[in-house]
């Protein structure tokens, strides 16, 4: 299979992974047989941490490791977890490839997993430390969506500050079925605990709002 990345572009992101500042590894969940995706997903994964020595793979099978699979609440495939510097799963997941315009929330989550979290205003801090029941953040996006990094990164962001959040990149084309059932039109679709529902970059003030509603 050629490259994804060709020289140049690998050498850019090579430059921006040089800010990681801890450790952080990539658990990813493939399986034998259809699988759309899932070699183009790994292929991608091994060619991003070969850039770095900072990022590290650890490949593991959605049916063979499904104990591992229910501690991360994956179900689907190909899914990625992100874990920390100590291994500490904090609610950072990739279902589908993050190409095309989600390289942006990949490799955003990448940096702040590694410590380079951007810093928020106070109130909102103190919003997000508020919450205390458990929060599941699904974001359904497409690889051509230039608005949807921004909805993932909110995601994201929320779950490595709250461990009571879970926020997830789904790509809609994929996981076509998921996408039909929760009624997905335009993206980024945001859904809060399959209760609350946001479309577009919202801040992240509006998901604030939808999770102290609940």
């Amino acid at each position: 299979m050629p490259k994804l990345f060709n020289d140049d572009i690998a050498k850019q992101i090579e430059t921006i992974l040089e800010q990681l500042d801890k450790p952080v590894t990539l658990m990813l969940f493939t399986k034998s047989g259809s699988c759309p995706t899932c070699a183009e997903t790994r292929q991608m994964l091994e060619e991003i941490s070969a850039l770095s020595q900072k990022i590290n793979i650890v490949l593991k099978d959605l049916e063979q490791d499904s104990d591992l699979a229910k501690q991360y609440a994956i179900t689907l495939s190909p899914s990625f977890v992100m874990l920390d510097a100590e291994g500490t799963y904090r609610g950072v997941k990739f279902n589908g490839i993050p190409a095309g315009h989600e390289i942006n929330s990949f490799i955003s989550a990448l940096l702040e997993m590694s410590g380079l979290m951007p810093k928020f205003h106070p109130s909102v801090l103190k919003r997000i430390q508020k919450i205390d029941k458990p929060v599941n953040i699904k974001v359904f996006v497409t690889l051509s969506c230039p608005h949807c990094p921004g909805a993932v990164q909110s995601a994201h962001r929320l779950a490595m500050l709250n461990e009571h959040i879970d926020g997830e990149m789904i790509e809609a084309q994929t996981f076509n079925a998921l996408s039909n059932q929760y009624k997905v039109s335009g993206v980024p679709k945001i859904v809060i605990n399959d209760a609350h529902e946001l479309v577009g970059n919202q801040p992240i003030e509006a998901f604030l709002d939808a999770i102290e509603s609940l």
